[in-house]
């Protein structure tokens, strides 16, 4: 029994966060988990730079509304999911993913939830379990899947290295270059073709 776990952003979805610093012009918002491998020191620091600026939840959502897949994503998906069973396993927020579960059809998605106060303000975010991809990949092994699974991050690294078969997609060089026993793809007709190949 195969399961397939891909990540969101930068492999189905351009990055929120990116996104998000162009709209509002703070560039510094534009580091992401490619730039910085603890999640949990990058999204504080995301937190305080939202406050300063007196941005809240609803001004990212603004921005999330007009952000469309990457070209060709979606059509990767319907064809996978036709194939095995997919689940996206996300570091994003259920505040954030909604609109562009819709896009892609509606996936499963395994994702975290921010807090955010009555006016809006994001004061804080609940992970769902410690290393959220690593932990649920073990936990589909545990009741009978082999895993497959791709994404682009640092926080990807340990679902793809603890899965049957695991691939870089659209990363950035010095990812690949720190771990050069992963195939790395820059298409998603390689993408699937090589998730055929592993099944």
């Amino acid at each position: 029994m195969n399961i397939v776990c891909l990540d969101l952003e930068g492999v189905l979805v351009p990055e929120i966060w990116i996104a998000f610093a162009e709209a509002s012009n703070i560039p510094e918002l534009k580091r992401t988990t490619r730039d910085e491998p603890d999640y949990d020191k990058l999204m504080k620091w995301r937190i305080g730079i939202l406050k300063e600026h007196g941005l809240g939840l609803k001004e990212i959502q603004d921005t999330i509304k007009k952000i469309d897949p990457i070209p060709g994503a979606k059509e990767f998906l319907d064809k996978l999911r036709a194939m095995t069973q997919v689940i996206i396993i996300s570091d994003t927020f259920t505040q954030f993913a909604t609109p562009l579960m819709e896009k892609l059809g509606w996936p499963t998605i395994f994702c975290n939830s921010l807090e955010v106060s009555e006016s809006g303000e994001i004061t804080g975010f609940k992970m769902r379990c410690p290393q959220s991809k690593l932990t649920t990949v073990k936990a589909l092994q545990s009741i009978g899947y082999e895993t497959i699974a791709s994404g682009d991050s640092h926080n990807d690294l340990a679902m793809i290295k603890a899965s049957k078969a695991g691939f870089l997609f659209k990363s950035t060089d010095a990812i690949k270059k720190d771990n050069p026993e992963l195939k790395a793809f820059e298409t998603y007709d390689e993408l699937l073709e090589a998730i055929k190949a592993a099944m």
